[in-house]
């Protein structure tokens, strides 16, 4: 076996490799805010969401949140530990909310909406654990094409419940996802 950037392969070290099977992709209509997963099956060890989304607001506005909230939860605290940057400066920032958590911000008072993209991968840990608080982490990034103004998020969090997680909802703040909007759920095996 080749190394891999002096690191042998996970399979030569006797650990099973983990691989991704297709739940379900949902899209944004233009007309709604919310896309939700549901009755997701509990055989498989971690969830992974990949997004590509865009909103439809076209005017200015201070900012556009994609939330995210597990088995229609709006009472539980979610933790939530952010670090993003412009390539100019960086935050640090704590963002623990009860009900929902921000995936990414991208918005600034001066931009256009409609040339905001946004992308992200989720991975959502222990999903179907019914002992432990789940753990969330984020990779997200967001480009405007218009103005330059770009940025990525790489965000740590925790859903104090023990409750399988069955649903995911996706909320874009304010605003609908775009038709070109586009999620995929991916079960992970372990």
């Amino acid at each position: 076996m080749t190394p891999i950037l002096g690191i042998m392969a996970s399979s030569a070290m006797g650990s099973k490799q983990s691989s991704y099977e297709s739940i379900a992709t949902a899209t944004g209509t233009g007309s709604s805010n919310t896309i939700t997963f549901s009755s997701i099956p509990a055989t498989f060890k971690h969830l992974q969401i990949r997004g590509f989304y865009r909103d439809t607001y076209s005017g200015l506005d201070t900012s556009f949140a994609l939330f995210v909230n597990f088995n229609s939860d709006t009472t539980n605290i979610y933790n939530a530990h952010r670090l993003q940057g412009n390539g100019t400066t960086v935050t640090a920032l704590d963002d623990s909310r009860s009900g929902k958590f921000p995936i990414w911000y991208a918005g600034y008072s001066t931009q256009t909406y409609t040339q905001v993209g946004g992308v992200s991968i989720m991975d959502i840990l222990d999903y179907a654990s019914t002992t432990k608080n789940k753990t969330v982490r984020t990779l997200s990034g967001v480009n405007d094409n218009t103005l330059g103004s770009n940025g990525v998020a790489l965000q740590s969090a925790l859903y104090r419940s023990t409750n399988a997680i069955t649903s995911v909802t996706l909320v874009a703040d304010g605003t609908a996802f775009a038709t070109n909007s586009t999620f995929a759920l991916y079960g992970i095996k372990g």
